[in-house]
């Protein structure tokens, strides 16, 4: 559990130990019993249980007309997602990888974005779309891509991401209860993390459009998401042995983005780093680096640096390592705004 939401709820009662897909198991599954008008479908998610096992078992308790299996075809998911809103369900979609969106594309952005507002408010979409994403599990192509950028670039649309247990399980059942249409980004290479889960933290306590501080620090703000948190607080804790404190910041939320926590935190260190495992050009990170040197101009000491895939296609597995953001290019990254020798821009200026 993350030490804000500690704060926030005070001490746990009924933690156990999941793992990150289990976590949104029981999450599910907690929406599923609170509400009759929940419905789950996607390829594979109901006798399988999908192909992450993320559904294990809910097709069995609840039965095929509330969990069900879909034809391989992506827009049908969620068109019939669409006209299940309509009829006053809840549906929640899964994609079952990341580069398996694309058939969806314009069913999403076109319809789903748009019919809140071209019906003058009379439609809400309480759709919820899981679409497992990232690298780093040595899979084929089309199944380690991070294509957030192009929904938090639509209107309409909630986009969010959790990087630990307790926020899977949580936000999942955020996402089914909000009335807008959400997409939930999962970062499959965490599927097995385990941590605290504690189920009676209720939904309300922490809004799944805050950002949360992973770690407190005074000299550099670390800003990532998804997959790689877990890859920024090892920064912190590696640039800690050289008198580096860095602020680690889980945004949680990409669309809306909590600037708000992000904007504090800059204020205080004077320096930004941003990473995602998304290419650069055009990613989350420009938008962050953008909307942050407007709003901490005269606070930022240095450029903001961001640490992101390359701008090619997701590579074989072979070679993804390669691809990925990591520790080394992390801390490369927070040498470049403090100032010090590193690999961009050579030796630094102390």
């Amino acid at each position: 559990m993350s030490d804000t939401l500690a704060k926030a709820t005070g001490p746990a009662t009924g933690t156990e130990q999941l793992t990150l897909s289990k976590a949104i198991n029981t999450g599910l599954r907690r929406a599923l019993e609170d509400d009759e008008k929940v419905v789950l479908l996607g390829e594979d998610i109901g006798k399988l249980g999908g192909v992450f096992r993320v559904t294990d078992g809910l097709q069995r308790d609840f039965g095929e007309r509330r969990v069900m299996d879909a034809p391989l075809g992506e827009s049908g998911i969620v068109g019939t997602a669409i006209g299940l809103a309509f009829r006053g369900y809840r549906p929640v979609c899964e994609v079952q990888f990341d580069g398996f969106i694309y058939p969806a594309f314009n069913q999403i952005v076109a319809q789903l974005a748009k019919l809140h507002y071209r019906t003058d408010g009379a439609v809400s979409m309480p759709i919820t779309i899981r679409v497992p994403y990232g690298g780093g599990i040595g899979a084929v192509e089309h199944h380690s891509e991070s294509p957030e950028a192009y929904f938090a670039h639509t209107s309409g649309l909630r986009v969010i991401t959790c990087s630990n247990p307790q926020d899977a399980h949580t936000m999942i059942r955020q996402a089914i209860a909000c009335d807008d249409p959400v997409l939930f980004f999962e970062p499959k290479r965490r599927y097995w993390t385990k941590g605290d889960v504690d189920q009676e933290i209720t939904p309300a306590t922490l809004s799944m459009e805050s950002a949360r501080v992973v770690m407190a620090g005074s000299d550099v703000t670390l800003v990532g998401y998804g997959p790689l948190v877990a890859t920024a607080s090892d920064a912190a804790l590696a640039a800690a042995d050289e008198g580096v404190s860095i602020e680690v910041i889980d945004l949680r939320s990409l669309s809306p983005i909590d600037f708000d926590t992000v904007e504090a935190s800059v204020r205080k260190t004077g320096r930004l780093v941003i990473t995602h495992e998304a290419q650069q050009f055009g990613g989350l990170g420009a938008e962050i680096a953008a909307s942050i040197t407007e709003r901490c101009f005269d606070y930022l000491q240095a450029a903001p640096a961001r640490v992101t895939g390359f701008d090619v296609p997701y590579p074989a597995a072979k070679l993804e390592d390669h691809f990925l953001p990591n520790l080394d290019r992390l801390l490369d990254a927070v040498d470049r705004v403090m100032g010090k020798r590193n690999s961009l821009t050579g030796w630094g200026n102390r």
